[in-house]
């Protein structure tokens, strides 16, 4: 289920903004939000950085001894500013734009990275990592993933992961799939039924629960929309979009061998527009939430642990069980099941591009990219990554084992923001049976195919303006379509003359040049 503490979930989790001018008032205004002090000598060194969220219950005595153990180690302490998810992605564009002097910031391509990257705003890594001076960064992040995360050869961020693969996918609640008589759901087919009959003997549970932020995560996406039935038994489709909420195209399967990347429109692919009347028709029959395009995912996140919602987003993270607690207080013997959209399961070898969802990037304004580089190797030592992600031990976590904990305290640090490493992460004691499977399989690079164009990462800049017209034509005319709110023929006629208008030809034409140069040079 959507969690706005977690990586991809925080774009879920995002909505609404503050405004340019709240925003340069409350900089102005003596903000207790720390700043960059910049020009600070070597022994007095504290390194500023942006997360995302609130600030962490009990983060004071946390942070208290990460700064007594990296003076001791490196000479320097770090000063983190939390700015809320609902703010994040504009603060953190407007202080790179205004030139602040922080360290690193959370970024990916869902919020402002590649426009960053084009700009020269954050620093290519490529160098740096390679040095040898941070053997604890490079001994936890995979080879193959450093190199799948370069763009056009460059590496701009660390990435940040818990797993190897990202897959998003249906997190249900499996007490009511048993009572319904259905014990184990593996195809699409289980789970419409699933949905009906949630809708026929439990009147005041919504079987589908989308929030404003998953509209475009429905229908076509990187490698299976999520109500997509031919997806669900094709999920070999390459897709690719200038910038996170861009326009979304699929390319040439056979590109590598043609040296032609043929991007088309979405729903000029298999399946697309029978899956928009599929959605179309669960809306009419009462499966989806009224309110999806206006929901926050933070609402909906309540809403499924309060026991109303049947089925919810999820991510191989390894994080859809930490809705159980709360779940299970308000509905005493409830269940989740991980559902994936896979046929043939774990053997069905989907495509991945191996992309990450979150990146910790250096700003080019910085006051030192070596100490920067020195944090991301210091939060790969396990015990230094254990305290920052979970707190204090005996107080905030207890160990069990070396790979799982029990939370103690409501402490939470968004450690995809800054110390995600999949070698060292714990599970928590109390994920199911179902997300222990699935989260298992999405640590193997080996279950999956490498995307055709897993390291193509299409350049806005030829097309900016185009592209933000788009965008702005998606959420108007295509987030009422990708819910079904609308009537599929009159709402995607509606959607191709806005996007006509917006400059979609020039995006496309684009798109084929930039995809094409991609396949040239592999």
């Amino acid at each position: 289920m959507s969690n706005p503490m977690m990586s991809r979930r925080g774009l879920l989790a995002a909505g609404g903004g503050l405004s340019v001018a709240a925003f340069l008032s409350a900089c102005s205004s003596g903000s207790s939000q720390p700043q960059a002090s910049g020009g600070a000598s070597s022994a007095a060194l504290t390194l500023s950085m942006l997360l995302p969220g609130d600030v962490p219950v009990g983060w004071d005595p946390v942070l208290a001894e990460v700064n007594k153990k990296l003076q001791a180690d490196l000479g320097f302490t770090i000063k983190p500013q939390f700015i809320p998810w609902t703010s994040y992605g504009q603060q953190a564009l407007l202080k790179f734009t205004a030139g602040e002097k922080f360290d690193t910031a959370l970024q990916a391509r869902w919020l402002n990275m590649t426009q960053l990257a084009a700009s020269g705003s954050i620093v290519d890594l490529s160098s740096l990592l390679s040095s040898g001076k941070y053997p604890n960064l490079t001994a936890t992040i995979d080879p193959k993933i450093i190199e799948l995360n370069r763009w056009s050869g460059k590496l701009y961020g660390v990435p940040q992961i818990n797993s190897v693969a990202r897959f998003h996918h249906f997190s249900i609640r499996q007490d009511l799939a048993e009572k319904l008589g259905m014990s184990d759901i593996t195809d699409f087919a289980g789970l419409e039924k699933f949905w009906y009959d949630v809708k026929q003997k439990n009147k005041d549970i919504i079987p589908i629960g989308v929030s404003s932020r998953m509209p475009k995560l429905m229908v076509a996406w990187n490698p299976v929309g999520w109500l997509n039935p031919y997806m669900w038994d094709n999920p070999n489709v390459s897709i690719a979009s200038f910038t996170g909420d861009s326009f979304n195209f699929v390319l040439a399967a056979d590109g590598k061998t043609t040296g032609s990347s043929n991007p088309i429109p979405w729903w000029e692919a298999p399946g697309m527009v029978d899956a928009l009347r599929l959605i179309r028709k669960y809306y009419q029959d009462g499966l989806i939430n009224k309110n999806a395009l206006t929901l926050d995912s933070k609402a909906l996140d309540s809403q499924f642990k309060a026991g109303r919602v049947a089925t919810g987003w999820a991510m191989t993270d390894g994080l859809s069980s930490t809705a159980l607690p709360e779940l299970t207080k308000n509905v005493p013997g409830a269940m989740l099941a991980n559902v994936m959209p896979l046929k043939g399961g774990e053997s069905a070898k989907p495509y991945q591009t191996f992309q990450s969802d979150n990146f910790v990037v250096l700003n080019a304004k910085g006051q030192s990219n070596e100490k920067a580089m020195q944090l991301q190797d210091w939060v790969s030592i396990k015990e230094n990554h254990d305290l920052l992600n979970y707190g204090l031990p005996g107080k905030d976590w207890n160990a069990i084992g070396d790979d799982k904990y029990e939370k103690v305290s409501t402490y939470t640090f968004p450690g995809f923001a800054l110390a995600w490493r999949a070698k060292l992460e714990r599970r928590i004691k109390d994920m199911t049976e179902s997300e222990t499977k699935w989260f298992d399989w999405a640590q193997n690079i080996d279950n999956f195919t490498v995307d055709p164009y897993a390291s193509f990462v299409p350049d806005p800049e030829p097309v900016k303006r185009e592209n933000t017209q788009v965008t702005a034509a998606l959420t108007q005319f295509a987030n009422p379509l990708f819910i079904g709110a609308v009537d599929v023929d009159q709402g995607l006629d509606k959607l191709k003359k806005a996007l006509d208008r917006a400059g979609l030809a020039k995006l496309q034409a684009e798109m084929a040049k930039q995809a094409d140069a991609y396949l040239k040079g592999q």
